[in-house]
């Protein structure tokens, strides 16, 4: 009899199910739903919000489709994982329904919150305790709902993050964890629990949090309800979760210090590991608890994140006719021209408010503009190397925090399908490149098996792990693209 992982992926995009077989760390079927992307609400500018129950929609609707593409039979599945978008707020009340839109990653508003916040408690209490400012996070937006949504504050039961909210539908259960408690500012590091200090300040009841249980744990069990409603037998236990950064780089086997993972979806990212609780002083890159940590043998996870990454070459494919063009078509055409498309430089951060511009909504802007030189060719060029660029600005601060940055890995898949995008990325960053052949939903599955205790460690857990390719940096290129940088750093000097 096989024994089946469930691996979900809950994105602001879209919901990616993937079933894997632990004996040969094989994928067996895989679903991700919708084929457009899902729609994210904003009510008022810099907002962002979107309907839970959607979320639970596609899990439903992905479920179903890999264990009738899979022929699963009873008994065969074994454990679930789940990874999900970072930041979110999910209110529920007593009787465990939604009271209001998650409000999710990449939206604004709290901003100025935690700012208030960061100078009341103090650096000297933020940085060491907290490892980063309140900012924007999920603390902060709860402390918006209780100053501008007080009679829906009222109603609410447990706070969740958006993957806790589908292990809540999977098992009837509130839970949280440490790494999940950590990304949403709420978790004091010196004093390894709840931050008393920043709950105060923001007058919020500690009983609003569920409680807490370990990354690789059984966490719940997938009630008779829900396996009616998924097709699947009642009793399979969920034995992993983790924000999909953490988890991101849990997938790409990156679990020891000096690692790192790298992503470049609708938002990109570099997540690095350090066995140190070290912080950025201006809270431009973030500290969280990694999903391997312990108190004995602690693992943080340093994470830079660019909110207007692939979301710029989707709103530029869209510009360009949308199925009119494909994004392997974008590649060859931004590839006609040469590297630094004749002096264009594109800056991204038109995604809301960006974390390593210190909160401050930039804007996306292009620079150098020739109305008799240029055309989409440059364009389309300027926007990967734009991207590329603010990734190696944030990867300068993360260097000055002393963490190594030699080798990086991610997964096939978005923007690193482009030659162009990969090629900037190693020249401009100095960096080797490692592609495999995984996904979030994937390293989901496999964290699955190790809470539930059919891998003894991660080395069993990653033995069908596969590498496709290798990027080295070229000699050649690599004064062509720091000039290219060079270009758009000035670019950015004269917008913030």
């Amino acid at each position: 009899m096989r024994r089946l992982l469930i691996g979900y992926d809950i994105g602001s995009s879209s919901v990616k199910a993937t079933l894997l077989d632990a004996d040969t760390g094989k994928v067996v079927a895989s679903e991700g739903l919708p084929k457009v992307e899902m729609p994210i609400n904003a009510p008022q500018k810099d907002w962002a919000e979107q309907d839970p129950d959607m979320w639970w929609k596609y899990i439903v609707d992905t479920t179903k489709a890999i264990v009738a593409g899979a022929d699963v039979k009873k008994g065969e599945l074994k454990a679930i994982g789940i990874s999900y978008q970072m930041h979110g707020l999910v209110c529920v009340d007593k009787n465990k329904e939604v009271i209001r839109p998650a409000i999710i990653w990449c939206d604004s508003r709290a901003v100025g919150i935690g700012n208030k916040a960061f100078k009341e408690l103090g650096e000297e209490y933020c940085l060491p305790n907290l490892l980063n400012s309140p900012g924007n996070f999920t603390a902060s937006k709860l402390k918006w709902v209780k100053e501008n949504e007080p009679d829906l504050y009222a109603k609410i039961h447990k706070i969740m993050l958006p993957g806790d909210y589908v292990a809540m539908k999977l098992s009837g259960e509130i839970k949280t964890s440490e790494t999940g408690l950590s990304e949403g500012i709420f978790w004091d590091f010196k004093e390894n629990g709840l931050s008393e200090k920043l709950l105060g300040n923001y007058g919020i009841d500690k009983g609003l949090i569920a409680d807490v249980v370990p990354s690789f744990s059984e966490q719940g069990k997938v009630t008779p309800e829900a396996a009616s409603v998924l097709g699947i037998e009642a009793g399979i236990p969920i034995t992993y979760r983790a924000g999909d950064q953490p988890n991101n780089a849990f997938s790409l086997n990156v679990l020891k210090e000096g690692e790192l993972a790298t992503t470049a979806g609708t938002s990109g990212t570099v997540y690095g590991v350090s066995t140190k609780p070290v912080y950025d002083p201006q809270s431009r890159v973030n500290t969280f608890v990694h999903v391997n940590h312990s108190q004995n043998d602690p693992h943080y996870g340093v994470l830079l994140c660019i909110n207007g990454t692939g979301i710029l070459n989707s709103w530029v494919k869209r510009l360009l006719g949308g199925e009119a063009v494909s994004y392997p078509q974008m590649n060859d055409l931004a590839a006609e021209t040469k590297i630094g498309a004749e002096g264009l430089s594109f800056i991204p951060f038109g995604n809301g408010v960006e974390r390593i511009m210190q909160n401050k909504a930039v804007g996306a802007h292009m620079m150098g503009l020739n109305l008799l030189q240029h055309d989409r060719r440059h364009v389309l060029r300027a926007v990967q190397e734009g991207i590329v660029s603010s990734l190696k600005y944030g990867f300068d601060i993360m260097k000055d925090m002393g963490l190594n940055l030699n080798t990086v890995k991610a997964g096939k898949a978005n923007m690193f399908l482009s030659p162009l995008f990969r090629e900037a990325f190693v020249n401009m960053n100095e960096i080797v490149l490692e592609l495999y052949d995984t996904d979030g939903a994937q390293g989901a599955a496999r964290g699955a098996g190790i809470g539930a205790g059919i891998y003894a460690n991660a080395d069993e857990a990653f033995s069908g792990l596969e590498k496709l390719a290798s990027f080295e940096p070229e000699t050649s290129k690599i004064e062509a693209y720091k000039e290219v940088y060079g270009n758009w750093h000035k670019a950015l000097e004269k917008v913030v």
